[in-house]
């Protein structure tokens, strides 16, 4: 049977195991360097991340500082993404297992559902976009389409069903689709760069277009670089908590490691360099701003073939990142709350319908509020969640682990890490009177900001730099090292289980 056999059949009646979020054998490893960077191109060419910069760009920001900033702030976030990788290859648990070694078997529950309801809101807004491109290619190919009253909430029911329907196949579904979606999602984005080049005579007069974009603001670049940074940083937030859910089929840290370094800066670095030169581009044609592609491509062509391949494509997109970054998780949390009642799938069904009652079009009604308030602010909380984390098993535990007691409810980890909230609490509740003042001022940067506004703009970097400290502070000064030494005589198992 082997040790990792061994392993799965004496948990058989925990209630914190099922075979989801078993701890995954080399048998079960297939993701290579490609195929974790085709997951993260296929993520980052999306919509959201297409207009990420008009939101920096409308607050003042130039198009380079706008690129400079999201390029930044993902180059950075790929730091907590890569140590928390780590723990998926060497392991093979998914991110709510793995959490439970620092928040305990069921203060997790607290830490994973906090990253779980965020992915839900990400899966509407992301599914409200995907049926509004339905909703303008069946209002192509039906003109009557528009007046049917409710017409966006129809195709936006639609394509709800359509990406249920794949949730329902498993992550070996999920895996495939995004491996074909990467190179199809390369290449729409590759032909609006070149449409742009040509219609915008050529490279350097479309740049110069660009400068329209920019609007007039009273705030000096670094009152609008800061806050931005952190939104950007917060943008991955939710992946850079669970990426072990995927790393755990990885078949080397060195596939983790390279694919993840290639594919997340250069995925949202070209991805929103295209949708500054595409727009700046249509401005000097159409006379209009249109960050939107899918308003934007039914100017560029009205041959019905094309319209429907581009439509697709962006279908195909808005499909590719919630089955990845915004249905995996979720899934796993959801499941997490009773592994032995509900399965991935069951997770997956209640993400969705989680998804729809979040109201993703209200969250999507104001640019400003989209950047500075839900990416900045729910950032902050997953920063602080990151911080602990990474405190935890980088220096706490020296990288060690105790598989089997992460299944069991009264092994060497408690059911409540109470320092882990305590650490939580004191890098969060400092930034609350800030994000409060940020989501009711105009734009979501405050005119005249005190201290507590000040310190909101640094966010996620806060939090995760005051949680960690805080958490590891607590735990010398209140805790002995004996779970250390019993992790230290059980985390061999990693090694013989990776051989089987």
């Amino acid at each position: 049977m082997g040790e990792l056999g061994a392993l799965k059949a004496s948990l058989g009646n925990s209630k914190l195991y099922n075979a989801d979020m078993a701890p995954v054998g080399a048998s079960e490893r297939s993701w290579n360097t490609w195929n974790i960077t085709a997951l993260w191109i296929s993520m980052s060419a999306v919509l959201t991340t297409y207009t990420l910069a008009s939101g920096l760009m409308m607050a003042g920001m130039l198009w380079w500082q706008a690129l400079l900033t999201v390029t930044l702030g993902n180059v950075l976030v790929l730091i907590p993404m890569l140590l928390n990788a780590y723990v998926g290859v060497r392991y093979g648990i998914p991110f709510p297992v793995f959490v439970r070694a620092s928040f305990g078997t069921s203060g997790a529950k607290v830490a994973a559902m906090a990253r779980g309801l965020v992915a839900c809101g990400w899966f509407g807004i992301q599914t409200w976009l995907g049926g509004l491109a339905l909703s303008a290619l069946m209002g192509h190919f039906w003109s009557y389409w528009p007046k049917v009253q409710g017409h966006a909430f129809i195709a936006f029911g639609l394509f709800w069903l359509l990406q249920m329907s794949i949730v329902l196949r498993g992550m070996r579904a999920i895996k495939r689709f995004e491996t074909v979606a990467a190179p199809i999602l390369i290449i729409l984005l590759l032909l609006l760069f070149f449409w742009a080049i040509r219609t915008g005579q050529g490279f350097f007069e479309v740049l110069h277009h660009s400068n329209i974009l920019v609007q007039p603001s009273s705030h000096r670049f670094w009152d609008i670089f800061w806050p931005g940074l952190a939104a950007n940083v917060g943008y991955w937030a939710t992946l850079s908590l669970n990426i072990p859910d995927f790393t755990r089929y990885a078949k080397s840290q060195k596939a983790q490691i390279i694919g993840q370094s290639i594919g997340l800066p250069l995925g949202m670095m070209g991805t929103s360099f295209i949708g500054i030169f595409v727009t700046a581009a249509a401005i000097g044609v159409f006379h209009q701003v249109l960050w939107n592609p899918i308003t934007l491509i039914p100017h560029i062509t009205q041959n019905d073939a094309l319209l429907l391949l581009a439509m697709g494509a962006i279908l195909l997109a808005q499909t590719s990142i919630n089955m990845g970054a915004n249905v995996v998780s979720p899934a796993n949390d959801f499941s997490n709350l009773a592994p032995q009642r509900i399965s991935f799938r069951t997770g997956g069904i209640i993400t969705g319908v989680v998804g729809i009652l979040m109201c993703p079009w209200l969250l999507m009604e104001n640019a400003y509020a989209y950047i500075f308030t839900w990416l900045a602010g729910y950032g902050s909380l997953l920063g602080a969640i990151a911080g602990v984390m990474i405190a935890d098993y980088w220096i706490w535990r020296k990288r060690n682990i105790n598989l089997e007691d992460l299944y069991r409810e009264n092994g060497i980890y408690p059911r409540w890490n109470t320092r882990a909230f305590v650490a939580i609490a004191l890098a969060v509740l400092p930034i609350l009177p800030g994000f409060y003042a940020a989501a009711h001022s105009a734009g979501g940067i405050v005119d005249h900001p005190g201290f507590f506004d000040r310190l909101y703009t640094y966010g996620w970097f806060w939090t995760f730099m005051v949680a960690g400290t805080s958490y590891l502070l607590l735990q010398w000064v209140f805790k002995s090292n004996s779970v250390n030494s019993q992790e230290d005589q059980h985390s061999e198992i990693h090694h013989r289980m990776s051989h089987e």
